[in-house]
């Protein structure tokens, strides 16, 4: 049974700090890409950020580029988004996901606003 368990979002001030986490499970982890979506109030899921499966390779929303790092840890079945300078914008609900795959976290809530 394949699961992702997003965690680490929460309140932070404009210009602060997160570091979100996504646990994946039911399969083999270091096999696929992963990926960062996020969903704002009202707006359709975006893109925020791609890591290759070895962790060699990596993609950004423009929106995020320069703020946000993605990275993985393989021998933990963890990826990360560190989110740095974060700005109003950025509140949403941060999701991951494997690459090609219908699968999809619960999601963790990041909410930027002083």
């Amino acid at each position: 049974q394949v699961q992702l368990v997003e965690s680490g979002g929460g309140l932070v001030q404009p210009g602060g700090s997160l570091r979100l986490s996504c646990v994946a499970s039911g399969f083999t982890f270091d096999n696929y890409g992963m990926r960062w979506y996020r969903q704002a109030p009202g707006k359709e899921r975006e893109f925020a950020a791609y890591i290759s499966g070895t962790g060699a390779n990596t993609i950004y929303a423009d929106s995020v580029k320069g703020r946000f790092s993605i990275s993985r840890d393989n021998t933990k079945n963890t990826v990360y988004l560190q989110m740095n300078t974060l700005k109003p914008e950025d509140t949403a609900v941060y999701y991951c996901n494997a690459n090609g795959t219908p699968y999809w976290g619960q999601g963790t809530q990041v909410t930027v606003s002083s």
